[in-house]
C-alpha cells in the first residue's frame, strides 16, 4: 500500500478522496480473497456438495455415514481447514442442481463426479482445483444379446442423466460416426438407473466409474450387465469451488496434492506417526507447516489430511478399487512413478 500512503501525504482534496476510494477497494479485494475459508471457520462446518447416492463416491452406509471417494475428499479438506475431518455437512445434489448450489453459496465445495471443462469455468464462474479421478464416458448394456461394440447401438434409445456432459458427447459421437441415437434424458442418476433396468432404453451412458457403481446394485445382479470397452470422451473429474476466492482454491488444490504426494512417498494413515522421524517426511511436513499461515490453517494440516483418510491410493482402493464392490483398475489414476498420470507438484 505504498502508493496509498504516498497519495495521502500529497494532501490534495480530490487526490485524497481518490486515495480513500482506491485503498478501500484494494482492502475489499484482499478481504474477499479468503472469504470462503473464513465463513467455514466461523460456521465450524464445511458444506460439501455430493451426489444423491452413488456407490463408491458418495452414499450413506447402513449407519447413515457418508462414504466414498468424494466423501473422503470432503473429509480431507475439513481436516486441513477445521482440524476435524467430521465437521462436514454433506449436501446431496442432482447433477442439474450442483452448480446453482455452488454459485448460490449453498455449498462451499462441490465434489460430485464433475467433469472439468473450459465452458464450466467460463460460463458458470467455477474453478476446478485438480483431478480426483481420470475417467471416460462408456455404455452399459444387458449381457444377454449385448452388442460387441458401440456400433451395435445404432438407432437405439440410450438413457442419460440431465445436467451432465454425457448427453452432448452422446449426440456428437453418434453424429460423427454417422449413426442415429435416441437420447432419453432423465433428471437424476437414480431415475436413469430405474429407466434402464426396466427396459426403457437399450443402453445407459455415463462415466465408466458411475456405470460400475450403478451395476453393483442392479436388481438382477451385476453379472446381468456389461460395460462396453470403448470410451467416447475424456472425463477428468475433480473438486470445484466458486471463482473469485483464490485462497480457498489454493487450499483445496493442495489438499489433493498432499494426498497424491503421500502415496508417492509411501506414507499411509497407519504408518505416518511411526515415520515421523524419517528426514524426508520431516522435510515434507516442515515445508507444509511453513505455508500454514498463508493458507489460513493450523500447522500439522498435511498430517491431519493423511491421518483422516489415508493417501490417494488408499482412498482409491478402499472406495472404488480392489477393496470395493466396484473393483476398478487404477489405470491412469496410478502414480506417475508406476505408469499413471497422478502427479503432485513440489511444495517449495
Amino acid at each position: 500500500m505504498r502508493l496509498c500512503a504516498a497519495l495521502s501525504r500529497a494532501g490534495a482534496t480530490l487526490l485524497f478522496a481518490l486515495t480513500l476510494i482506491v485503498c478501500a477497494a484494494l482492502s475489499a479485494l484482499s478481504a474477499e480473497a479468503g472469504e470462503t475459508l473464513s465463513a467455514v471457520k466461523s460456521r465450524g462446518l464445511l458444506r460439501c456438495g455430493v451426489s444423491e447416492g452413488v456407490v463408491g463416491f458418495s452414499v450413506k452406509d447402513p449407519g447413515g455415514r457418508w462414504v466414498g471417494l468424494d466423501a473422503d475428499f470432503c473429509r480431507a479438506v475439513a481436516a486441513a481447514a477445521l482440524g476435524n475431518a467430521e465437521k462436514i455437512e454433506f449436501v446431496p445434489l442432482k447433477a442439474s442442481a450442483r452448480f446453482p448450489a455452488l454459485q448460490g453459496g449453498r455449498i462451499d465445495l462441490l465434489v460430485r463426479q464433475t467433469t472439468w471443462t473450459l465452458g464450466r469455468e467460463i460460463g458458470l464462474k467455477a474453478r476446478f482445483t485438480g483431478i480426483l479421478l481420470y475417467d471416460g464416458q462408456a455404455f452399459m448394456v444387458p449381457r444377454k444379446n449385448a452388442p460387441k461394440s458401440i456400433a451395435g447401438l445404432n438407432g437405439a434409445t440410450v438413457c442419460v442423466e440431465k445436467g451432465t456432459t454425457h448427453a452432448e458427447n452422446l449426440a456428437e459421437y453418434f453424429a460423427a460416426n454417422r449413426m442415429k441415437v435416441q437420447a432419453l434424458v432423465i433428471d437424476s442418476a437414480t431415475e436413469v438407473g430405474a429407466a434402464f433396468f426396466s427396459g426403457r432404453c437399450r443402453a445407459y451412458t455415463s462415466d465408466a466409474s458411475q456405470l460400475a457403481s450403478i451395476r453393483a446394485s442392479a436388481p438382477r445382479g451385476p453379472g446381468a450387465y456389461i460395460i462396453l470397452n470403448e470410451r467416447i470422451s475424456k472425463e477428468p473429474l475433480g473438486p470445484v469451488v466458486r471463482a473469485g476466492d483464490e485462497d480457498w482454491q489454493t487450499l483445496v488444490r493442495w489438499v489433493l496434492f498432499v494426498l497424491i504426494a503421500a502415496e508417492e512417498g509411501g506414507v499411509t494413515r497407519n504408518n505416518i506417526i511411526a515415520r515421523m522421524r524419517d528426514p524426508a517426511l520431516q522435510r515434507f511436513i516442515g515445508v507444509a507447516d511453513e505455508f500454514s499461515k498463508p493458507l489460513g490453517v493450523e500447522p500439522g494440516w498435511a498430517v491431519r489430511i493423511v491421518q483422516s483418510v489415508g493417501n490417494y491410493g488408499e482412498m482409491f482402493e478402499r472406495n472404488v478399487g480392489r477393496g470395493s464392490t466396484l473393483n476398478l483398475e487404477r489405470g491412469p489414476n496410478r502414480p506417475w512413478s508406476e505408469g499413471g498420470i497422478m502427479y503432485a507438484p513440489p511444495m517449495r
